[in-house]
């Protein structure tokens, strides 16, 4: 038999947008919200509002055990852990210095993978659970200038895909949200990026990053309704496995898989001639 169900939710990332959104509109719905930042002044905000703070660094595997273990030990377990702890990285592809690039994955793929990893136990021994992983429309679809960013979406997007076929058996809900562009401060501190030297990149990655400064501060995502919408999901009997958020996004989503069936209808043929032929 389950057990009760735990109304703690873990969530990294609080300092700002979707994660500081996320935590306030979650405690007041009645959830016992633990809001996590690597440094927890930047979350006094949230400990004011009524939840439990914690530091955590996604980067850091001692605390974030510790984290959880503080969680467990007051609630039970872990009810709903939200991985929302992630920044993006600029630059053309051959720009971009090896270790910059370790640093993204070891903090958008890695600290996501160890979080979760963390908070199953607890979560398979009550049969109950849902782990919300939050990836991007960049998960899905492309563009100049972000590629390393993107390849650490399009893992979050696989290795979901996959948690959550292992874990439906058990009772446990896995949720990855895709947003568009938001009004968060994502354009601005959250991206780190590389100095545009290799002029042949100039008028097309370097038009794109002026590009994305110039929208911040305009985005048309709002924060607080992602937040609602994503309270939605995980209240929801039968949560989305996929649930993207804005307008942009849906529309960015639809043409792409718009823009792959007639790639794939076009190359039907050649597709189909790589297989043996029938009887073989």
């Amino acid at each position: 038999m389950a057990e009760t169900v735990s109304k703690a939710v873990l969530i990294t990332g609080c300092s700002t947008g979707i994660g500081r959104a996320t935590a306030k509109h979650l405690k007041s719905r009645g959830w016992k919200v633990y809001a996590t930042a690597r440094k927890v002044e930047s979350i006094a905000e949230l400990a004011a509002d009524g939840c439990k703070t914690m530091s955590l660094d996604v980067c850091d595997e001692g605390s974030m055990r510790a984290a959880v273990e503080t969680v467990e030990r007051a609630e039970g377990a872990v009810g709903v852990l939200i991985n929302n702890a992630g920044y993006g990285l600029e630059g053309p592809f051959e720009e971009v210095p090896m270790a910059e690039i370790r640093r993204q994955f070891e903090t958008n793929v890695f600290g996501l993978v160890n979080m979760t990893k963390a908070v199953l136990p607890g979560m398979r021994a009550r049969r109950q659970g849902h782990i919300v992983n939050l990836s991007s429309i960049g998960g899905m679809v492309s563009f100049m200038g972000t590629g390393y960013y993107h390849a650490t979406k399009f893992a979050v997007e696989g290795l979901s895909g996959s948690l959550a076929q292992e874990l439906e058996p058990l009772g446990i809900k896995v949720t990855v949200v895709e947003p568009g562009p938001f009004r968060t401060d994502f354009a601005g501190r959250s991206i780190v990026a590389t100095k545009n030297e290799i002029g042949d990149y100039a008028e097309t990655v370097g038009a794109r990053r002026k590009a994305t400064y110039a929208r911040d501060g305009k985005q048309p995502g709002d924060p607080v309704r992602a937040a609602q919408a994503i309270i939605d999901a995980v209240a929801a009997p039968n949560p989305p496995l996929h649930l993207l958020l804005g307008a942009s996004a849906l529309q960015m989503a639809r043409k792409e898989l718009e823009d792959k069936k007639r790639e794939f209808d076009r190359w039907e043929a050649t597709t189909l001639g790589a297989d043996y032929p029938a009887g073989s």
